[in-house]
């Protein structure tokens, strides 16, 4: 469990930062693995760091449920005097500069629901250290800038445990007495233990091998349960296009002679990168084609590449402390992204990104707990495992990209390396490197990592003297953190189209040769000009292409220049952007005034000209015809209005739909698959552009939607169009609906991952009873409150992505997330905290539904011994403005 403390837990400060006292050379861990009762002796090579500012500080160790047998130093057993322990420390004085501290515990894998530590998941006993969970393992000094060398001997009884991992290469295995066997390994790499990882179970395996560039055998293994072994083939592929795109990308080889991936249904997270023994959510790693989608098996591809690129950005060079935490993360997320959009459509996985970061990360810099990608103080580090540092932190690695170039980026990662192989270092480590190694002045860059908030960018265009001149002007939200930061160093890429919608070269005044049909733009000043030459009057522009910041832009677009840019703007990002802007546009008039204005019109020829396009990549025509949804629509609006935002959202829908569906129907019939299951790219895209076309259809209410829908759940055969067809029936509640429920219960019932598919369609219902289906799902023998997945696939989806149900006018939805919640707080503080989020807002809802969220999060606060986890989500919320 987490700890918990009657008193509130004080902030742990950036600025409050010390180098260790002492540090750990050797660890040498040897496990008596059990369920109930696992007994833990570990010996530690320690010396005083000669850094240290306290040439007579004690060695300090954490530790958390840790039940103490015993403590040595050098051979001696120690008493109870001559250490003491407080709360999460254990400290002792050394005499001299080097020891060998001995410490023996013993820990209860089963009954740990908090999944850190080392845990039961099944049958199986497995680690989660970062960022604090090796302390729930032993007394270490759990801190990321501590590195040893690991040597682990497993011990347990082989019949229940037959398969027994840890990081490095296994050196010597063994039988002994009693039905029991043993294996040790050895890791020569040094790592700080949040990377730690052990495996105890009854796996099966699937077995490869990889040939490094430079000619070395890698041995490659995927683990999981037996039965499900066929579905190991698309993580492993996976693996290897990852180990093959990082040589050819970025240069960097593996180190090890083995890799491990070992899937798990019981995680907190996706995955965790531990040193040559990837741990995985399941959901990351398991895929075939009757039980994953094809988002499934793009999340895997990504997923297994961010945590096998962590090797390099994580673990040969890693944080050196939590504050740090975007170095690693941010740059892995730029990464594994940057490998996606090499195997697949680059415009669209953009596309995808972006609209991620405004989804989830923009409202995170608007609310109660909003922080730098590098935050300036924390309680509970669990909590800043956020979208700001990870996928906003991406975006500040594009940035440097985006300044440098590819060719320069690399350069500067490989002078990161050269300087910091085997370190823990900071973020202006980083910065440094990509300075030096392409001699350009990026003091002012440092910025990004101190700034909260999204930066807001005005844009303003005039005519002057026969040029055109544009004016962009920065500005950051009111927050403590961002006073005197100045102006940010803000790459903006721009292009402009002329009155026959075809791209036009954007050249500087003063150039004597045209300029590039895209432009990149440097603002560092607080507010400056731009002027170009030989634009026409007319000329449209398309501004902050690619998505070239993490910026809010405000500009006064027209509405049929907005509709010029979504038919043809040759940047694929900025198409999908006008395209929102001229739906929210709508919507935005749509809400206020209880009708949709006559511009509509435009958005009905924009979206006829993508269902008429038959040269369109299918799969960027899905994006184009997606609306906001209604969590966007409220992002910036006070009060916000659930009902309208519902009603105007459908009637658009209806609208669109309505006069265009017959190009809709025609699309869903020419693009019905004509063979078996592919997963080509082109099958891919093919499949979201028809679901789409269905979802458009069937959510608008009309039979041609939904009587196809029926049609392709009874014919399906892969997850993809059953899913869809599914969610098409659930959600708009047609005839036929618990029909296909029923035959999705009965044909998945045994399937762990696919009924979180079933659960969470029906906790997105925005109509009929789904409050009170919550409840009927906790006695659903699939469903476990122990088990993050579930608790994600029925409370997370019902408070984070089912507005209208959540949000109802009786509070009934409160009250069933804040009770889930109290009783996540006993079980697993980490995950409750993040669902708590789902009442950061309570203040924009009105008199009514505010003051009932309010009183969720005071019932919340009030409970005793409530985790620093949800504590901390809790007292931000509450906080006055």
């Amino acid at each position: 469990m987490s700890a918990r403390h009657a008193d509130r837990r004080p902030a742990i400060e950036r600025r409050a930062y010390r180098t260790p006292d002492w540090l750990v050379d050797q660890a040498d861990l040897s496990f008596q693995l059990d369920r109930s009762e696992t007994r833990v002796h570990a010996r530690l090579t320690v010396r005083r760091n000669p850094e240290s500012n306290d040439a007579s500080a004690k060695l300090v160790l954490n530790g958390s449920g840790l039940e103490t047998e015993a403590v040595m130093v050098d051979g001696r057993k120690l008493s109870g005097n001559d250490y003491s322990v407080q709360g999460e420390t254990l400290s002792l004085a050394l005499d001299g500069d080097t020891a060998e501290v001995e410490t023996i515990v013993r820990i209860h894998p089963e009954a740990n629901t908090a999944l850190e530590g080392l845990y039961a998941a099944g049958d199986m006993l497995l680690t989660q250290c970062e960022a604090e969970g090796f302390r729930k393992i032993t007394w270490y000094p759990d801190r990321p800038d501590v590195m040893a060398t690991f040597r682990v001997r497993l011990e347990a009884d082989r019949k229940a445990f037959p398969v027994l991992l840890s990081n490095g290469n296994c050196i010597e295995s063994g039988e002994l007495d009693d039905g029991r066997h043993y294996t040790l390994w050895e890791d020569p790499f040094a790592k700080p233990s949040y990377l730690f990882a052990v495996v105890a179970g009854d796996l099966a395996v699937l077995e490869d091998q990889f040939t490094t560039a430079s000619g070395r055998k890698v041995e490659l293994k995927v683990w999981s349960e037996p039965d499900n072994l066929p579905k190991l083939d698309w993580a492993m592929t996976s693996l290897k296009q990852a180990m093959a795109w990082d040589e050819q990308r970025f240069g960097l080889e593996y180190d090890l002679d083995v890799y491990h991936i070992v899937a798990t249904h019981d995680f907190n997270m996706g995955a965790m990168e531990n040193k040559s023994l990837n741990i995985f959510n399941a959901r990351y790693v398991l895929a075939d084609a009757d039980t994953a989608t094809d988002a499934d098996f793009e999340a895997i591809e990504s997923v297994i590449g961010h945590e096998y690129f962590h090797n390099w950005t994580g673990n040969r060079v890693t944080c050196r402390d939590w504050f740090q935490l975007t170095l690693k993360e941010g740059l892995t997320v730029f990464r594994d992204q940057e490998f996606s959009s090499d195997l697949r459509s680059r415009g669209v996985k953009r596309i995808q990104e972006v609209s991620g970061l405004k989804a989830r990360q923009f409202p995170e810099d608007a609310g109660p707990m909003a922080h730098p990608v590098r935050p300036e103080r924390y309680v509970e580090i669990n909590n800043f495992y956020t979208s700001t540092v990870y996928e906003k932190g991406a975006e500040v690695v594009r940035m440097y990209q985006t300044l440098l170039g590819q060719e320069g980026f690399r350069k500067g990662l490989e002078l990161y390396f050269e300087r910091h192989d085997g370190q823990a270092v900071t973020c202006d480590d980083f910065l440094a490197a990509m300075a030096d190694a392409n001699d350009r002045d990026l003091e002012q860059f440092e910025r990004w990592y101190r700034q909260t908030g999204t930066p807001v960018l005005r844009a303003s265009i005039r005519r002057e003297g026969g040029e055109t001149v544009l004016t962009l002007a920065q500005s950051l939200p009111e927050h403590p953190d961002n006073r005197d930061i100045g102006a940010l160093m803000i790459p903006f890429k721009v292009g402009f189209l002329d009155g026959d919608n075809r791209s036009l070269p954007v050249t500087l005044a003063g150039e004597n040769e045209a300029g590039p049909e895209t432009r990149l733009l440097v603002l560092d000043q607080s507010e400056s000009e731009f002027r170009f030459r030989d634009l026409p009057d007319n000329a449209v522009p398309s501004l902050l292409r690619d998505f070239s910041a993490p910026v809010k832009l405000v500009f006064d677009w027209s509405a049929e220049e907005l509709a010029c840019l979504a038919g043809f703007d040759p940047d694929p990002v900025n198409r999908h952007q006008a395209m929102r802007r001229l739906s929210e546009r709508l919507l935005d008039r749509a809400i206020v005034d209880g009708t949709l204005p006559e511009e509509t019109d435009l958005l009905e020829q924009a979206w006829g000209a993508v269902l008429d396009d038959d040269t369109i990549d299918p799969a960027l025509a899905a994006e184009l015809l997606s609306l906001p949804s209604e969590n966007e629509l409220a992002q910036d609006r006070d009060p916000v209005d659930v009902e309208g935002i519902h009603r105007a959202r459908s009637e658009l829908r209806a609208r669109l739909a309505g006069a265009l569906e017959s190009h809709l129907v025609q699309r869903v019939d020419a693009l019905a698959p004509t063979g078996p299951w592919s997963g080509d790219g082109q099958e891919t895209a093919k499949r979201a552009l028809r679901n789409r076309c269905l979802e458009v259809l069937a959510l608008a209410g009309l039979e041609s939607g939904a009587g196809r829908a029926r049609g392709q759940f009874d014919s399906a055969d892969n997850m993809t169009d059953r899913m869809a067809a599914l969610r098409a029936l659930v959600l708009a509640g047609h005839d036929g609906a618990d029909d296909a429920l029923e035959a999705f219960e009965h044909r998945y019932r045994d399937d762990a991952l696919v009924m979180d598919k079933w659960f969470a369609v029906q906790a997105m219902k925005p109509h009929g009873d789904t409050v009170e289906q919550l409840s009927e799902f906790r006695s659903h023998p699939a469903f476990r409150m122990t088990n993050p997945n579930k608790v994600r696939a029925v409370i997370g989806m019902f408070a984070m992505h089912n507005p209208v149900a959540f949000h109802r006018a009786d509070g009934a939805g409160y009250r069933v997330v804040g009770e889930a919640l109290n009783e996540l707080d006993e079980l697993n503080p980490q995950v409750a905290a993040r669902l708590a989020t789902a009442f950061n807002r309570w203040k924009a809802y009105g008199d009514e539904r505010g003051s009932m969220m309010k009183a969720e999060l005071e019932k919340l606060a009030a409970k005793p011994g409530l985790s620093p986890d949800v504590e901390e989500i809790v007292t931000a919320a509450l906080k006055p403005a």
